[in-house]
């Protein structure tokens, strides 16, 4: 019954479901990078390492599951496209709570690489966040209407247009982070550097 009422109130108001929920997720990462909030736990170099690693793959999964997604809604299957949007987005979540543990509990990595590949970096390390931050709502909203309303109802909805935008910006901010994470991990050198004011 509660589950019901939750899914027709999505239903009847997606703009404020999406509203809300990216709210939420951008408080939970702005306040991790500027506050010291003591609910993460103080993690060594070699587990920062270790999750940025997981962060690598997960990303890389969650990019494979997107593109599967519009390859299936092209060819027509939409209960595969529906499942691997889905398991993409529960990949994005389970990305966010490795990486606000990760920032939260350590701090973060600086590019040491080549003047000039560290204006490349930075080019692309920027394009992938902004990417991330348009993201973040578009791809809420298109997750809202694809889970609330049925195939045929999707078709009298904003789902397929707002869909196409919300894939090509997720996927291009994914490949910029695996991109930016092989660079900062795995061909050059980083260093460590705390990311977090004090917040007292």
């Amino acid at each position: 019954m509660a589950t019901a009422d939750a899914k027709r109130r999505l239903r009847e108001r997606p703009i404020g479901a999406t509203v809300l929920l990216t709210i939420v997720g951008y408080v939970l990462v702005i306040g991790t990078f500027l506050l010291d909030v003591p609910i993460y736990p103080d993690l060594t170099h070699a587990q920062i390492n270790l999750l940025t690693h997981v962060i690598g793959v997960i990303n890389a999964a969650a990019t494979v599951l997107l593109a599967a997604g519009w390859y299936w809604i092209r060819a027509g299957e939409v209960q595969k496209h529906r499942l691997a949007m889905v398991g993409a987005f529960a990949l994005i979540l389970l990305f966010l709570v490795v990486y606000l543990i990760r920032v939260g509990g350590g701090g973060e990595k600086l590019f040491q690489g080549p003047e000039l590949i560290r204006y490349a970096y930075l080019l692309m390390l920027a394009v992938h966040i902004v990417l991330s931050i348009v993201a973040v709502p578009v791809v809420l909203y298109a997750l809202v209407l694809g889970l609330t309303h049925t195939p045929a109802e999707l078709r009298n909805t904003a789902h397929a247009r707002i869909g196409r935008i919300a894939a090509g910006t997720w996927i291009l901010s994914l490949v910029l982070g695996v991109v930016t994470n092989l660079m900062l991990n795995h061909i050059y050198d980083y260093e460590f550097a705390a990311m977090v004011l004090p917040l007292f």
